[in-house]
């Protein structure tokens, strides 16, 4: 069913009035569409990328040559989501999209479905963009959806919780048999669990 705004309303999962332009950590967590495993497997507790699995892990790596303003932390592409810590060093100033992106947004203001320029929003709008837009060449499919639409966010603003975020990103390919995005379990698309002490 195609969206209609009189029936689904959606909203932004964002912090209402938060300046997502503004320094600091940020955890993001990006799913697949469905949840579909495309990016490899967990193998004995280490992940093995496939072939979409490294266009996903090296676009990621490419994030601060577009956004000067970024940094990147710990990250792990899973076969099925992708965790990773975007720091915000500064204002953006002439950020740049990724290449398969060439939108200007002029808004003072972040408003749902129209991102501030240089905001975590616009950085992962970018980044699901050019990997979509990758993996669609490969497919040779034209507009192929890959992602779950929105993203999943926590503000890490204590040292003692961004360690704690760090592990739990490096564990988790230990941890994908009882991981709430492995398929294997039943959750619905709505459900996203964390057993992260924050």
């Amino acid at each position: 069913m195609a969206y209609d705004p009189q029936i689904h309303h959606r909203h932004s999962i964002r912090l209402k009035g938060y300046d997502y332009t503004q320094s600091g950590a940020y955890f993001i967590t990006i799913c697949t569409k469905a949840r579909q495993c495309l990016f490899g497997n967990v193998v004995k507790s280490e992940m093995q990328l496939n072939y979409l699995g490294h266009i996903a892990f090296n676009y990621w790596q490419t994030i601060p040559d577009h956004f000067p303003h970024i940094e990147l932390d710990t990250f792990v592409v899973m076969p099925n989501h992708l965790h990773g810590i975007l720091i915000i060093t500064d204002k953006p100033v002439g950020a740049q999209h990724c290449c398969a992106l060439n939108q200007h947004l002029a808004h003072n203001t972040e408003k749902f479905g129209k991102p501030l320029h240089g905001s975590i929003s616009t950085v992962i709008r970018s980044y699901k963009g050019v990997v979509t837009k990758r993996i669609n060449i490969i497919w040779q499919t034209k507009g192929q959806s890959i992602w779950q639409r929105n993203f999943y966010e926590h503000i890490g603003r204590e040292q003692k919780s961004l360690d704690n975020i760090r592990e739990y990103i490096l564990n988790n390919p230990q941890r994908w048999a009882d991981d709430p995005e492995n398929p294997q379990h039943n959750f619905d698309d709505g459900d996203f669990l964390f057993d992260i002490p924050f």
